[in-house]
């Protein structure tokens, strides 16, 4: 029995639950390097960081995601709203890591 466990996480995997600004802008694409999340890019095409996008998110100034750490780091998880297809995983990925 997992008390206190949905699908195999944590209830308390989030650690911020920010609260969205009117003008807050929705992330509809990944920026991946070798399959792993480097950075977001949103709506109106800015492009962050993995760290600009946590701080943004606490900000208000994304919208439909939650703060959670995973071994010490912060990263971006979708909230859920019934629809799958604005899940973070489930978004378009853009190449990164260019230098």
């Amino acid at each position: 029995m997992s008390k206190g466990k949905r699908s195999g996480l944590p209830q308390n995997i989030n650690l911020v639950t920010p609260v969205p600004k009117p003008d807050a802008q929705r992330i509809t694409r990944l920026v991946k390097n070798s399959g792993r999340v480097e950075g977001y890019q949103l709506e109106g095409g800015e492009i962050l960081t993995k760290s600009q996008g946590v701080a943004l998110a606490k900000a208000g100034g994304i919208r439909g995601v939650a703060v959670a750490v995973r071994n010490g780091s912060e990263y971006l998880r979708s909230l859920p709203d019934g629809s799958e297809s604005d899940n973070l995983s489930n978004l378009p990925a853009i190449p990164g890591g260019s230098g």
